[in-house]
C-alpha cells in the first residue's frame, strides 16, 4: 500500500505543480491539503490492520517505503523530463534534494500522525473501558478483549 501511495502521490504533485503556473496560495494550499489527506488516509488504512503495539515501527516503515517509492517515481519523471520544480523542470542535480525532502518529511509526517492517532485510539479505548463497555480489539493480528479496570471508591 505504501508503494502505491508513493507513486500516486508523486504523480498527483507532478500534475498539480505543472498546472500551477502563477496560481495563488489557495491552489497551492489545496494541493498540499489533498496530498496530506491521501498520505495520511493511506497510512490510517494500513495501520488500522494492526494493534497499537505494532504502530511504533510500522508507521515510520510506511513513511519510509512511501518516500522510497516517491523517489523512484521522481527518478522516472526526471528521466522523461516531466518532474516540475518551481517554474522549470527538475534535473538530475535536483534529485538528491527532492529525495531527501520526500524521505524526511513523509516519514516525519506519518510518524507524527500515527502518534496522535494512537493517542486518540488509546484515550477512546480507556474511556470505553471505564464505562464498563467491553472493548474488543478485532484487528486481524489480535482478537483480544481489553478488560476494564476496576474502579476504586473510597
Amino acid at each position: 500500500m505504501a508503494i502505491l501511495t508513493g507513486v500516486a502521490l508523486r504523480l498527483f504533485y507532478a500534475i498539480a505543480n505543472s498546472r500551477a503556473g502563477s496560481a495563488g496560495w489557495v491552489y497551492l494550499g489545496s494541493v498540499f491539503a489533498v496530498g496530506m489527506i491521501i498520505l495520511l488516509g493511506a497510512a490510517t488504512l494500513h495501520l488500522g490492520n494492526y494493534t497499537l503495539r505494532h504502530w511504533a515501527w510500522r508507521a515510520p516503515a510506511f513513511g519510509a517505503i512511501e518516500a522510497l517509492a516517491e523517489c523512484l517515481t521522481i527518478t522516472i519523471l526526471i528521466a522523461f523530463g516531466r518532474e516540475p520544480l518551481g517554474t522549470g523542470q527538475a534535473t538530475w542535480a535536483d534529485w538528491p534534494g527532492l529525495a531527501f525532502d520526500a524521505i524526511v518529511w513523509r516519514t516525519i509526517s506519518v510518524s507524527a500522525f500515527a502518534l496522535v492517532l494512537g493517542g486518540a485510539v488509546k484515550l477512546v479505548r480507556n474511556l470505553l473501558a471505564r464505562s464498563g463497555a467491553p472493548v474488543i480489539d478485532d484487528t486481524p493480528v489480535s482478537s483480544e478483549i481489553i478488560q476494564s479496570r476496576p474502579t476504586h471508591t473510597s
